[in-house]
């Protein structure tokens, strides 16, 4: 098992490198260039840097993950990509996308996506609070042990 992260906006990859190389499970952190750091990542995690491309980490991340690995991401296709594989895929905001959630997620997203292209607008992301940084860490120890 490993941990891919899709880590270009990833509020949670502390928590993330922190229990996953506590449990012995190998993470890697998928990026682009353009978020090069020279920061020394613990024994155990790896830094994958990819192309500026739209979805560039989503292929590379589905290249590599394997059935029963774990990938954390808020991108709703990378999700769906991952399920399909047989993958345990996390929203930061500590929540389990399943076979039974993603398909409304996907139509969510695609409405969404019809009404800012008509002109219309649309909310953005609710923002990233103390109680979803605590609700992720519970289900992702809750995944990984």
């Amino acid at each position: 098992m490993k941990i891919y992260v899709d880590a270009d906006a990833c509020p949670v990859k502390d928590i993330i490198i922190v229990e996953g190389t506590k449990a012995k499970i190998p993470v890697i952190l998928v990026t682009s260039f353009s978020h090069f750091s020279t920061t020394e990542q613990p024994p155990g995690v790896e830094t994958i840097y990819v192309d500026l491309g739209a979805d560039a980490a989503d292929y590379r991340i589905m290249k590599l993950a394997e059935k029963e690995d774990i990938i954390v991401t808020q991108d709703y296709g990378l999700a769906s990509l991952g399920l399909a594989k047989g993958c345990k895929v996390l929203h930061h905001k500590g929540f389990l996308y399943s076979n039974e959630n993603i398909d409304s997620l996907l139509q969510t997203r695609y409405l969404s996506a019809m009404a800012r292209k008509s002109g219309k607008r649309t909310k953005g992301p609710k923002p990233f609070t103390t109680e979803d940084r605590d609700k992720f860490r519970e289900l992702f120890k809750k995944v990984i042990y």
